[in-house]
């Protein structure tokens, strides 16, 4: 049985001539006949060549592995039960899940307090970012949870300016920033700055800690969705050039003649813009947590993909003894704004994996006395019992999921109704429930309430779709808390779900279904 699917998706606009006939280990179509015109995958690359490895289009899509793997979070159960309550008096009365409480505190000695366990990891430089920035800071800041500027937001910026190869001006930088500052509550939440290699040379993180009132920055090592590093789209030549000066590899390279030749032609509408992969060391590491320290950073934190085990023990124990705010774990089939397609499918190690090993080395910290960082899982979470699950796996060391492609897709959303709205064209399927914001959005009433009705009228739809969206995913954790009885995500143990399969408790540790219980079902039987 194939995992993968091969030579057809809607991720790279293909697909075979004979769909219900195709050969599961090539993707090829059983009958591969001459004079096609070539829809799928293969037959695309024979005329475009590498502009096939990536998603399409680029700028307002967002993409995500189609790889089954054997084992996901479905292969666990939440467990439930009719006794007790902790947390809160066991009173039917006082015990409701309203009373459930998502608020908590992450980092060394709990610096940062959070409404929600939520963050965003890292979404940066591309178009689908940018475009839906506002929503996300918005919608971030007023739920009190933590959004993640990704890498490159400086270097791409046309309206930066740099003195010696340091960045002394940003634009979209500071906007990003001062779209979440402004809109934060009673310390709620936070902004982070991420860097990659690029974003370090240009002193990006310093700049922004000293100018802009950035007190959490992130070291990166990767992310799930691919093992490179960033990249995206330039559909202007002057752009380019531009970035190609500022030191990032573009291909092809926009100063060639026969290159600007090709592209004033338009046999090649986009050139790509690639990041350079790090180079991981512990002294390198710890002399750069010491320098952002020296810089005032209050916060540091650090985020690796899914690299092999030994990559993740490393990110564990350095992040354990530069004592790192907390530490992220993106696992492979992670979304993105552009990666390449097979490499999101076919690298790394998938989610469940990743994250039982992560628990295994944090436990192997513990055990040795050692400090013991804040986890994020992340990797195509979703929804809340996804997120209970993930804290579950990982308790008592995992204080944060991550998820980045569900609230941009939220986002999005509320974009849209917003300009149907503006337009008179709202969809049967949305007109149902009113004509205007405050009538289609769950939530208006009481943050208009809250926020007063001036303040609320600058919300914009795509923040209201966010802020709504995780208003839905705080109610379904309330919900599954309670029927676990925990009541504070710090009571949230290991033995609240259960292996659904031999396997899913083999790799992670997670006592199968039909072992749960064994020595209290005795004590009852025998009572």
């Amino acid at each position: 049985m194939s995992l993968s699917r091969l030579n057809a998706s809607a991720a790279t606009l293909t697909k075979n001539r004979t769909e219900g006939s195709v050969s599961p280990f090539s993707g090829m179509c059983t009958t591969c006949v001459d004079g096609c015109v070539g829809m799928c995958e293969i037959g695309k690359s024979a005329y475009r060549g590498h502009e096939t490895i990536y998603p399409q289009p680029f700028g307002i899509i967002t993409t995500a592995s189609e790889k089954d793997y054997p084992v996901d979070y479905s292969h666990f159960s939440i467990m439930g039960t009719t006794v007790g309550a902790v947390g809160i008096e066991a009173d039917s009365d006082k015990a409701i899940f309203p009373a459930a409480t998502l608020k908590t505190k992450v980092g060394v000695n709990g610096g940062i307090k959070l409404k929600l366990p939520i963050v965003i990891p890292g979404i940066g430089s591309t178009n689908v970012a940018k475009e839906n920035w506002e929503g996300l800071a918005v919608g971030s800041a007023l739920a009190g949870t933590i959004l993640t500027i990704g890498e490159n937001v400086v270097g791409m910026d046309e309206k930066s300016e740099f003195k010696d190869g340091r960045i002394v001006k940003t634009v979209d930088l500071e906007q990003r920033i001062r779209m979440f500052q402004d809109w934060q509550r009673d310390g709620y939440g936070a902004i982070v700055l991420q860097a990659n290699v690029e974003d370090t040379r240009l002193g990006v993180q310093e700049f922004a800690i000293e100018n802009l009132g950035v007190e959490v920055v992130e070291l990166k090592w990767g992310q799930g969705a691919k093992d490179i590093g960033g990249e995206v789209k330039i559909k202007s030549l002057k752009k380019a050039q531009m970035l190609q000066r500022r030191g990032y590899i573009v291909l092809p390279d926009p100063e060639n003649p026969a290159v600007i030749s090709a592209f004033q032609k338009g046999a090649f509408k986009e050139f790509e813009r690639h990041s350079r992969v790090g180079m991981v060391e512990f002294e390198a590491f710890m002399k750069r947590v010491e320098e952002l320290r020296a810089a005032g950073a209050k916060h540091i934190t650090l985020k690796t993909g899914a690299y092999r085990p030994a990559d993740l023990a490393r990110a564990v124990k350095f992040a354990s003894e530069a004592k790192l705010d907390y530490l992220t774990v993106d696992g492979a089939g992670g979304g993105t704004g552009m990666s390449p397609w097979r490499m999101m499918n076919e690298w790394g190690v998938p989610l469940v994996e990743l994250h039982s090993l992560t628990y295994q080395l944090c436990k192997m910290l513990e055990d040795e006395g050692k400090f013991v960082p804040d986890i994020c899982f992340a990797g195509g979470f979703t929804f809340e019992d996804q997120m209970y699950k993930g804290i579950a796996l990982g308790a008592p060391y995992v204080k944060l999921i991550g998820m980045a492609r569900a609230p941009i897709a939220a986002a999005m959303v509320g974009k849209t109704i917003g300009k149907k709205i503006n337009e008179n064209k709202l969809p049967v399927y949305v007109e149902r429930f009113g004509a205007d914001v405050e009538e289609i959005f769950v939530t208006a009433a009481d943050l208009k309430e809250e926020l007063g009705a001036e303040t609320f009228k600058k919300v914009s739809p795509a923040a209201l779709g966010v802020y709504t969206y995780y208003h839905r995913l705080e109610q379904g954790m309330q919900q599954l808390m309670c029927g676990s009885r925990k009541f504070a995500l710090e009571y949230i143990t290991r033995d609240d779900i259960c292996s659904l399969t031999r396997e899913s408790e083999n790799i992670s540790g997670i006592t199968y279904v039909m072992d749960m219980d064994k020595e209290e079902i005795a004590k009852i039987m025998k009572g």
